[in-house]
């Protein structure tokens, strides 16, 4: 019998992939308001325990000087749909006001933006101008969100590493260097569990630089808009915005004095650790089908 290895794609189709959690489909204009959500915050970065959540107003009720914060990091579980409906009241919010000065995406790479397009802009100009991705991310999940920023003359922008990068990105060393070696370990561990324990322990590395990588393209974009008296929005996985590991990490040496603000959304109230969030929005929890079941065959290494 001949010895088994990995498919010589197998790296970068989980890298391209890490992160495109699929969600339901919905409709690309929400008919009705989601739901309130429940809050729990707001939190210290460091606190290892929460109060019980308590009903809090929707977020188009956000008071007037919400968020106090230069930088609004809202990180969201990618198959609540309710999660991105939350974000894109959170553009209107921000936008009815005049505070908002763009909204960056881990959903469009970099490079890629909507600045170019009118108000009126139809979806199909705006999926163009983006390079959408619809086999990760569902234009029907996240579209409202463009489509609410791009109506209100806000552009969005790109942030997340280009595809063609992540080849050289897995084998940058200098990367490892970008984080302390507790949290490198840390994500070491995450990519780990996070591919359900498929990956050789050889590959980890190659895979917890993308996770690096990510963060430091993301914090770079925001710190490239980033302005005082206005607010940019991020709209990422909830792992790169949380505080103990994500882009918080690396924005405040990119921008010194900018002020943060990590808005979790959590599908349900065990969803997400609190911990890392400034403040968290609880949603109702969602039955996920086992995340492991079918991954080891859909990625069965070759004889």
């Amino acid at each position: 019998m001949r010895a088994r290895r990995h498919q010589p794609g197998l790296l970068l189709a989980l890298a391209t992939a890490a992160c495109a959690v699929p969600g339901p489909e919905e409709p690309a204009t929400p008919t009705t308001a989601p739901a309130p959500p429940e809050v729990i915050g707001p939190t210290s970065a460091s606190a290892e325990s929460v109060a019980a959540p308590t009903p809090a107003p929707a977020p188009m009720s956000l008071s007037a000087t919400w968020p106090p914060a230069d930088v609004l990091l809202i990180g969201e579980q990618h198959d609540a749909v309710e999660h991105q409906r939350h974000a894109t009241r959170v553009v209107e919010h921000l936008a009815t006001r005049g505070r908002l000065l763009a909204v960056a995406m881990e959903m469009v790479e970099q490079g890629r933006g909507t600045a170019s397009l009118r108000r009126d802009a139809d979806e199909s100009q705006m999926r163009a101008a983006l390079a959408w991705d619809e086999r990760g991310w569902p234009w029907a999940a996240y579209g409202t969100i463009v489509v609410a920023a791009v109506r209100a003359g806000v552009p969005v922008i790109g942030a997340n590493l280009p595809r063609d990068s992540l080849r050289r990105t897995m084998a940058d060393e200098r990367l490892d260097a970008e984080v302390s070696d507790a949290l490198r370990a840390q994500l070491l561990a995450d990519v780990r569990d996070g591919h359900c324990g498929l990956l050789p322990p050889t590959h980890l590395p190659a895979m917890t630089r993308v996770q690096i990588g990510r963060d430091l393209a993301m914090a770079r974009t925001l710190a490239s808009v980033a302005q005082p008296g206005g607010v940019v929005m991020l709209v990422a996985g909830a792992n790169h915005v949380d505080r103990r590991r994500g882009v918080p990490q690396h924005l405040p040496a990119l921008r010194p004095g900018v002020r943060l603000h990590a808005l979790g959304l959590s599908a349900g109230p065990a969803g997400l650790n609190a911990a890392g969030f400034d403040e968290v929005w609880v949603t109702p929890a969602l039955q996920r089908p086992d995340p492991c079941e079918g991954l080891a065959e859909r990625f069965a290494p070759t004889r």
